[in-house]
């Protein structure tokens, strides 16, 4: 399908509208697809991880604010623990960003075609097929960049500055989201301050209440933080300077948004970024503080490949942008015509093998790796395993085991991750009565982590290793201790 710009008249009108009905029919399929995938695929361990966050609500916590907590926990109050209840807030929200990309694209570019070119693009990706369904905070921020991006171009049109509230609320629920939202603030006052016809909001209360508000939103988390000993942001600034200098890590970093992106998507969104930066739009504008610190820390340390997930939106708009004025570049015909047929067999493929898993790729398979495909047998036999031990908890290091035991293991026993407590500070510390039970140890880097457990226990016997094993191939492998002998003061907490 390639979208091409509306042109005068009522005829070609009557035919913008009818490709945008296609447009419609095509997102609702991608949106259906991820429906799918969002009820079926197993939880990732981050996933799991902020399901447990869920169980305590707070504020803030370890690595980000908290309303991916509250979002999964309104989820779960109406679907049950359950993969559909954990993913169902951050689903809904994916719709409202499509609606957002498509209004902003119309809005921006004047053209509603263009809008529904958009919102086609955004959902085409393979960023957003992954991330929009995800419980998780990207796929939150994705929708709140979506709306920040159609408050300012409703904000620009009408000049009403009533919509600097709107843009204010969507800022603040951003903050409350992922720190990298930050970047979304930066984006807005960078349009602010580019044009003549900008800075004289500054003349207005406007702006300056929406950023009142925006702050206000954020301070709680702050005051959490400062009665945490600033944990989330010594864990997510110390980024900033980790690493050393390399290129990489930048390479990295631009093939990962190749094939997020797809390329001929990516093509004409950085020439919509290049063409729209004099005068700046608003678009470009939440592109570029990003992207320039994305860039300059990929020289120094890796970025993964969701970091950049919230400038979507944006990037969508320009490369409809971009594709009004095909006719005019070789490159950019190329890539209105491949931009959907290339997306789509990139989605063929991961869905496909997210799917079937038909590449035994074991360890090496990113979708194995990140999820609990095929966990089954091995929850099945650590609860065997519990059974004929008599034991009445299980212990663990790794958050990511710990979310994966909390949330699929039964019969259900306590989970006691024994190290990493900062992740859990809102949980109540295990008693020692339960601790001098028996219990069981999972851990999957044994060499690294059985110390942890060695130091407040007289007995640690191996029991079993039990390999999670997708089509043939090990994906990894959980060793699994009989544990007792507890001695000395409390030690873990009851995430659950």
């Amino acid at each position: 399908m390639v979208f091409s710009p509306v042109a005068p008249g009522r005829a070609s009108r009557l035919r913008g509208i009818e490709q945008a009905h296609w447009a419609l029919y095509l997102t609702g399929g991608l949106i259906a697809l991820r429906f799918v995938v969002a009820v079926y695929l197993p939880l990732s361990f981050d996933e799991a991880y902020f399901w447990l966050w869920s169980k305590h609500l707070a504020v803030s916590y370890y690595d980000h604010p908290p309303l991916i907590a509250f979002a999964i926990k309104a989820g779960t109050l109406v679907f049950g623990d359950t993969q559909w209840g954990v993913r169902a807030v951050s689903f809904l929200a994916s719709i409202a960003a499509s609606w957002a990309v498509w209004r902003a694209g119309a809005l921006l570019l004047a053209d509603e075609l263009a809008g529904a070119a958009a919102c086609v693009f955004f959902n085409a990706t393979l960023m957003i097929a992954s991330q929009s369904m995800s419980a998780t905070p990207d796929a939150l921020v994705l929708a709140e960049a979506a709306l920040l991006l159609f408050f300012v171009a409703k904000l620009q049109v009408s000049g009403d500055g009533r919509w600097w509230l709107a843009i204010s609320a969507a800022l603040g629920a951003a903050f409350l989201t992922k720190y990298t939202a930050f970047f979304l603030g930066a984006g807005v006052a960078l349009w602010l301050i580019a044009s003549r016809q900008n800075r004289a909001w500054f003349k207005t209360p406007w702006p300056y209440a929406a950023a009142a508000i925006a702050i206000a939103c954020f301070v709680p988390n702050l005051w959490w933080n400062a009665a945490h000993d600033w944990i989330s942001f010594k864990f997510q600034f110390g980024r900033v300077v980790e690493g050393g200098p390399s290129l990489k890590h930048l390479g990295e970093f631009l093939g990962s948004q190749l094939a997020l992106a797809s390329p001929f998507i990516l093509i004409p969104a950085l020439y919509g970024l290049g063409r729209q930066t004099r005068p700046l739009s608003i678009a470009a504008a939440l592109v570029w503080p990003a992207l320039i610190y994305f860039l300059v820390h990929s020289i120094h340390a890796r970025v993964q490949g969701n970091w950049p997930s919230f400038v979507y939106p944006a990037l969508a708009v320009l490369a409809a942008a971009a594709l009004q004025h095909a006719s005019h570049s070789r490159l950019l015909s190329w890539s209105s015509a491949l931009a959907l047929p290339v997306a789509g067999l990139i989605l063929v493929f991961v869905y496909a093998q997210t799917a079937f898993g038909f590449l035994n790729w074991g360890e090496h398979d990113p979708v194995a790796r990140m999820t609990a495909v095929d966990i089954a047998p091995v929850m099945d036999e650590i609860a065997t395993l519990a059974a004929r031990t008599h034991a009445e908890g299980i212990l663990t290091a790794e958050y990511e085991t710990t979310g994966w035991l909390s949330f699929y293991l039964h019969p259900h026993l306590p989970i006691v991750p024994v190290s990493q407590d900062e992740r859990y500070p809102q949980a109540p510390l295990a008693g020692v009565e339960l601790l001098r039970k028996p219990l069981l140890y999972v851990v999957r880097r044994p060499a690294y982590h059985l110390p942890a457990v060695q130091a407040h226990f007289s007995k640690v016997t191996l029991e079993k290793v039990l390999p999670r094993v997708r089509n043939g191939a090990v994906v990894e492998k959980y060793y699994v201790y009989a544990v007792s002998g507890f001695h000395g003061a409390p030690i873990g907490r009851l995430p659950d």
